[in-house]
C-alpha cells in the first residue's frame, strides 16, 4: 500500500487549492465565443435510432427543465472551460435533481440515492454540484418558487454534509445510506403533516413498483403465453419490429447478449438468474436524454407465473464528460456505467451487469426494482426543498465515498463563499439554459 497523507495534510491540501482556484471563481459563467449547443445535439443524432429522434426532441422541447435534462453533453462542454479545485471524485456526470430517487436495496429496504450513471467518469466534484444546483434553480423558476432560497439551501446542505463526512471514519462513510423510513423519522418534524403523508405514499408506491407490477402493466397472456403489450413508439415487442438492422440487433441481444451478461455476475447471482425462463422482449423508450438510445425490457418467469423478473438492457455510449477528461479505465461503456454505479451508490441492484453485441455496448439491471421517481410538478416549495436538500446530502456522500472528502472539506472551509459562488453560477447558467431552450425550439420543433 502507498503511504497515505495524514488527515491534517489532506485538509491542508484542499485549503491550499483555494490559492489557484479561489472559491469565488466557481460562480463565474461566460459563454465561449465558439459555443454551439445545438451543434452538440445534432452530433448525437447519428448514434441514435432515427425513428425515435422526433420523440426525443419533443420531450426536450416541453420545458426549460426538460431541455436541461436532455442536455448533459451541452453542460459538460461548458463546465470543461471553467476552473476547478483539481480534486476528483467518481462523478455522476448528470446529477440533476430528477436523477435522484427511491429504490429497493438488496435487503428490501427503500433507500434514496442517485439512480442514473450513464455519464459517470472520474472527474471534478464541482461539475456534479453545478449540475444539481442549476437544476434546482430551473425547477424552482418553473414552479414559481423562490429559487434563491432553494438553491442556497441545497448548496449549504452539500457543504454541511461534506464537513460531517470528513469527520467520520472510512467504513462509516462507506456504509452510510439513506433509508427512507429512518430519514423520515429524523427529518419529518421539519415537514408539515401533509408533506409527511405525501412522502409515505411515495414510499409505498415505490415498494409496489417491482417486476410483478411491470408484468401486470406491460404484458398480457395470449394463448397461454406471456406477451409484452405493443404501444409504439414507446413500447415495441420484438415480434413487431420490421426486418432490418434494428430487428437483427434486438434478436442478437436476446439470443447472445444475455449469455455473456451472465459472465459479468457473481457466480451465486448468475445461478439465481439461470432459474428463470425467457418469455418475451421489447424495445422500450426511457427518459428524456436517453430517448433514441437502444433499450429493451426482457421478461422472464421463475417459479410460476407469479414469480416474474423483468430486466432492462440499455445501450451505453461514451460519457458526455469523456471529451474533457482522461479516458476511462474501462473500454466497455456498459462496464464503465456499472462500475461507476457500484462506487457511487451505497447499495445497488444485485443483477447489475454488462454485455455487448458487435460495436454496441449495453448494461443490464432490473427494470423496476422498487423504484420511485419523484414528480417535481406535484411538490410544494417545502417538499421541493426537502428533496433538494436530501439530494445534496446524497451527492456529498457519493463524493465522500469516491474522492478525498477531507480535501474537499478543506477547500470548502467554514464560511459561505462556496454557497454564494454556486448560487451565482446557478442563476447565470439557468439564464443560459433558457436561451438555449428557446433556440432549440426554434430549430428542432
Amino acid at each position: 500500500m502507498k503511504t497515505q497523507h495524514t488527515p491534517a495534510e489532506r485538509r491542508a491540501a484542499g485549503k491550499a487549492a483555494r490559492k489557484h482556484t479561489p472559491r469565488r471563481t466557481l460562480g463565474s459563467w461566460q459563454p465561449a465565443e465558439d459555443r454551439d449547443p445545438l451543434g452538440i445535439i445534432h452530433a448525437q443524432a447519428p448514434a441514435r435510432v432515427a425513428e425515435l429522434l422526433p420523440l426525443r426532441y419533443a420531450r426536450m422541447g416541453e420545458s426549460a427543465f426538460a431541455f436541461y435534462r436532455g442536455g448533459a453533453a451541452i453542460m459538460a462542454a461548458d463546465l470543461a472551460s471553467l476552473a476547478t479545485s483539481g480534486i476528483t471524485v467518481q462523478a455522476c456526470g448528470d446529477a440533476h435533481i430528477s436523477n435522484f430517487g427511491l429504490f429497493s436495496a438488496p435487503d428490501r429496504r427503500t433507500v434514496f440515492d442517485l439512480n442514473d450513471f450513464d455519464e459517470t467518469l472520474p472527474g471534478p466534484w464541482e461539475w456534479d454540484v453545478a449540475r444539481l444546483v442549476t437544476s434546482v434553480e430551473i425547477c424552482a423558476r418553473e414552479r414559481g418558487f423562490d429559487p434563491e432560497e432553494l438553491v442556497e439551501s441545497t448548496v449549504a446542505a452539500y457543504h454541511r454534509a461534506m464537513s460531517r463526512f470528513a469527520d467520520m471514519g472510512n467504513l462509516d462513510v462507506w456504509y452510510a445510506r439513506f433509508e427512507m423510513e429512518a430519514t423520515l423519522d429524523e427529518f419529518g418534524g421539519r415537514l408539515g403533516k401533509k408533506s409527511v403523508k405525501s412522502v409515505r405514499k411515495l414510499i409505498a408506491k415505490a415498494r409496489a413498483k417491482d417486476s410483478q407490477r411491470a408484468v401486470g402493466k406491460l404484458t398480457e397472456v395470449v394463448d397461454g403465453q406471456r406477451r409484452i403489450i405493443s404501444d409504439p413508439p414507446v413500447l415495441v415487442p420484438l415480434r413487431d419490429l420490421v426486418e432490418g438492422p434494428e430487428r437483427e440487433l434486438a434478436d442478437a441481444v436476446v439470443r447472445e447478449a444475455l449469455s455473456s451478461y451472465l459472465a459479468t455476475l457473481a457466480p451465486e447471482r448468475a445461478s439465481l438468474l439461470r432459474q428463470y425462463r425467457y418469455q418475451d422482449a421489447a424495445m422500450k423508450v426511457v427518459g428524456v436524454g436517453s430517448v433514441g438510445l437502444r433499450a429493451w425490457m426482457v421478461v422472464f418467469e421463475g417459479n410460476g407465473e407469479h414469480d416474474p423478473l423483468v430486466l432492462q438492457i440499455k445501450e451505453a455510449r461514451p460519457s458526455a464528460l469523456a471529451p474533457y477528461l482522461p479516458a476511462s479505465e474501462y473500454a466497455h461503456h456498459g462496464q464503465r456505467v456499472i462500475e461507476g454505479q457500484h462506487a457511487i451508490q451505497a447499495t445497488a441492484d444485485i443483477l447489475l451487469g454488462w454485455t455487448q453485441v458487435g460495436d454496441h455496448h449495453f448494461y443490464v439491471r432490473q427494470l423496476w426494482n422498487g423504484k420511485g421517481s419523484i414528480d417535481l410538478d406535484d411538490l410544494s416549495a417545502e417538499e421541493l426543498n426537502a428533496v433538494a436538500v436530501l439530494s445534496a446530502v446524497t451527492l456529498a456522500r457519493a463524493h465522500a465515498r469516491t474522492g478525498d472528502r477531507l480535501a474537499i472539506a478543506g477547500y470548502l472551509g467554514k464560511g459561505t463563499a462556496f454557497e454564494r459562488s454556486a448560487a451565482r453560477f446557478a442563476r447565470a447558467y439557468a439564464d443560459q439554459n433558457e436561451a438555449d431552450w428557446q433556440a432549440f425550439r426554434a430549430e428542432f420543433l
